[in-house]
């Protein structure tokens, strides 16, 4: 029986996808930065403060006279719900789902929204189990590239990412160059060091493909005095762009969604200071740490270094002894 001749237009698609696979892409830019507006991208472990920074370092940039456009790219959505005093602004996805549904466009007045010269945008994220939040991140970005974001006249554009999700989307300023510098949010303990350390490893890894994204330094959440971040900063190069105490009043106020970067009020010279040191800091190459010299910032006792490994047994897994069946290979008696 002889094979079916494969038809012509397969044979062409082949081809062209052959010569396709064959185009080398386009190497990372390693040219100086020419962007007038700073666009800095902010990590750290989810629950650190990264939003609750952000919104009031946004608040007071505004106040210093600068052009600031905020952007939420955590599925949380809570980086604006604290700028907006806990009112929810519509999402980029959301919102261009329900355009693209209704035949319509998304237009800026849709999803961007202002507060005392503050501009600030969500991307949004899927429901729970119902799609990827690093897919959601890349489609808003797309989203914001048609609504003509390179043309934007903005001064700073900060952006709120979750620092513990290790996905793509979510790495997306650092691997394609999309902002100019990172700032790290950590605490004095070693599950958001750990990502801090993390974040620097990835700008570090795409500094070696030739980009060009660095570490503006760190800002220290919930300050307790114990000095863990502020020894890992010295080690990974980065510097100390402030360090908010860890208090009653700045915890209860920004529980009830307020703004505490106001000029003014009590909190104002640390927000009016951390901006400031944003906008001069340059992007550095950070050192990043290994596994040991990461825990080495802090005791034993605190990260159970001194815990010896057990291995497990049969016993332990099936409640009885391991019994020793005999091969079934066959052995034929020598001749």
């Amino acid at each position: 029986m002889m094979n079916s001749p494969i038809p012509a237009q397969s044979t062409v698609q082949f081809m062209n996808l052959k010569k396709e696979a064959a185009i080398e892409p386009d190497a990372v830019s390693t040219k100086p930065v020419t962007k007038e507006t700073q666009i800095i991208a902010i990590y750290g472990k989810g629950g650190i403060g990264k939003s609750f920074t952000l919104a009031n370092l946004s608040y007071m940039m505004a106040q210093q006279g600068k052009k600031v456009l905020l952007i939420g790219c955590d599925p949380k959505s809570d980086t604006t719900s604290l700028l907006f005093g806990g009112k929810a602004c519509p999402t980029i996805i959301e919102t261009s789902s329900k355009k693209k549904l209704a035949g319509e466009s998304v237009e800026i007045g849709d999803v961007c929204f202002k507060r005392d010269g503050v501009f600030a945008m969500e991307l949004g994220g899927p429901e729970v189990g119902r799609g990827c939040g690093g897919r959601g991140i890349i489609h808003g970005f797309e989203t914001l590239e048609k609504l003509g974001f390179h043309d934007w006249g903005f001064d700073y554009v900060l952006l709120d990412f979750l620092g513990d999700v290790v996905c793509g989307g979510f790495g997306l300023p650092i691997a394609r160059d999309m902002c100019q510098k990172v700032i790290v949010v950590a605490s004095n303990d070693l599950q958001s060091l750990y990502v801090a350390n993390n974040v620097c490893s990835a700008v570090e890894y795409f500094r070696k493909l030739g980009g060009n994204v660095g570490v503006a330094g760190m800002v220290i959440n919930k300050d307790d005095g114990t000095g863990e971040a502020a020894a890992f900063a010295e080690r990974a190069g980065i510097p100390i762009l402030s360090a908010i105490p860890a208090n009653e009043d700045i915890r209860r106020k920004s529980a009830n969604y307020e703004i505490i970067g106001k000029p003014g009020t009590e909190w104002a010279s640390l927000f009016d200071q951390l901006g400031e040191n944003v906008s001069v800091a340059p992007p550095v190459r950070p050192k990043p740490l290994t596994q040991d010299e990461l825990l080495n910032l802090f005791s034993g006792d605190q990260v159970g270094r001194h815990v010896v490994l057990e291995p497990a047994s049969l016993f332990d897994m099936v409640g009885k002894h391991e019994v020793h069946k005999d091969s079934l290979e066959v052995i034929y008696d020598k001749v």
